[in-house]
């Protein structure tokens, strides 16, 4: 529209619709953008919850030099800290009979396993 003539009311009408167009256009992106971010992480929450609920039944907690075992704990044994390795029940049997590692004084997977001292 470059010729000298007046802008009339039908052609400002059609302008402010293109804003609008254009504004409303860059909202519904923005909320897209939003809700991909919401989903993105409801997904990552529910993995949480899997691999939680798919605990191992038993723990072995390894020492700050990576090398010793210190505990062996029930699994979900809120005391485990992230030095914790999931292990079999034949595992921590052997740990606690043979190995020499202590139980947890708060899970008490000895009592747990059946192993009476």
């Amino acid at each position: 529209m470059n010729d000298d003539r007046p802008l009339t009311r039908l052609d400002m009408l059609r302008f402010a619709r293109r804003v609008v167009e254009h504004q409303a256009a860059r909202q519904l992106a923005l909320m897209d953008r939003w809700i991909a971010d919401e989903e993105r992480r409801e997904a990552e929450r529910q993995r949480r919850l899997a691999v939680r609920r798919t605990a191992p039944d038993w723990l072995i907690e390894r020492g700050l030099n990576g090398r010793s075992m210190v505990y062996v704990h029930v699994g979900g044994c809120s005391s485990a800290g992230g030095r914790s390795k999931g292990i079999g029940r034949r595992q921590a049997v052997r740990a606690l009979t043979e190995g020499g590692v202590t139980a947890c004084p708060l899970c008490r997977p000895d009592t747990m396993l059946g192993i009476v001292e």
